[in-house]
């Protein structure tokens, strides 16, 4: 994917597991990217901050072309799972989510359509999920916050397409990330164990890898998605929601 060579990007959670994957391969492929996240990872450039700020969410694609002189691409990569029936769940634990999940990546879009209308076009890749897709059991409000980031892509696509502005979502299944791993374990349960059976629950053999996923988010932000506009493209081995 050649095309993305000297292009500048935003990706939010650069520190996470997909969130690194997806920085080292946008500069694997000659990407300048500046990440976001609670602390620094291995972008060009690196800015901290927390998500559920929405002064801080406002600012980062104009901070973006500051920092680089050009935005072509943003990945609303952030996200945090919170898992449990809705009579479990707190206010804190709705709030958090909607706003990590789903105010977050809305703020970064009405800030960046501007940018790259004004500019002649670019690309926003937002990462849904399949659980927002096919809602699962015993995850209200996680599937409510990814449903919201669907429908977001799906609208925004149709919206800003005149304007060379490609929006697409990647919806995951599950990932071998630190982040499924530390639910494994605050849920009691040994975080390898319980990868394995994942593992024998997906027709494909794995849960998915990281990169994985920065490979379809790479492709969506690319002139070979150069005819996608509001697509939700399922990553999930085959498994389907359980």
């Amino acid at each position: 994917m050649t095309d993305l060579r000297g292009k500048a990007a935003l990706v939010t959670g650069a520190a996470g597991g997909i969130g690194r994957a997806i920085v080292a391969t946008f500069q694997a492929q000659g990407v300048m990217v500046m990440g976001a996240d609670l602390k620094a990872g291995e972008a060009d450039h690196n800015v901290t901050g927390d998500l559920m700020d929405g002064a801080f969410c406002d600012a980062l694609p104009a901070q973006a072309v500051a920092e680089m002189g050009r935005l072509d691409i943003v990945v609303n990569n952030a996200g945090i799972i919170t898992r449990g029936k809705i009579t479990e769940a707190t206010d804190e634990d709705f709030a958090r989510s909607m706003a990590i999940n789903v105010e977050a990546p809305f703020r970064l879009c009405r800030a960046a359509v501007p940018i790259m209308a004004e500019a002649g076009g670019g690309a926003i890749v937002n990462v849904s999920s399949c659980w927002g897709v096919h809602p699962g059991p015993n995850h209200p409000v996680y599937v409510s916050s990814k449903a919201a980031v669907a429908s977001l892509t799906q609208c925004l696509g149709m919206d800003h397409a005149d304007q060379g502005i490609r929006v697409n979502a990647v919806c995951p299944n599950e990932v071998n990330t630190p982040m499924i791993r530390t639910g494994f374990a605050t849920r009691g349960l040994d975080p390898d164990k319980a990868i394995d059976e994942l593992n024998a629950s997906v027709p494909l053999g794995r849960i998915a890898e990281p990169q994985d996923i920065a490979d379809v988010v790479a492709f969506l932000a690319s002139d070979q998605a150069r005819y996608m506009c509001g697509a939700l493209l399922e990553v999930n081995g085959g498994k389907s929601v359980q």
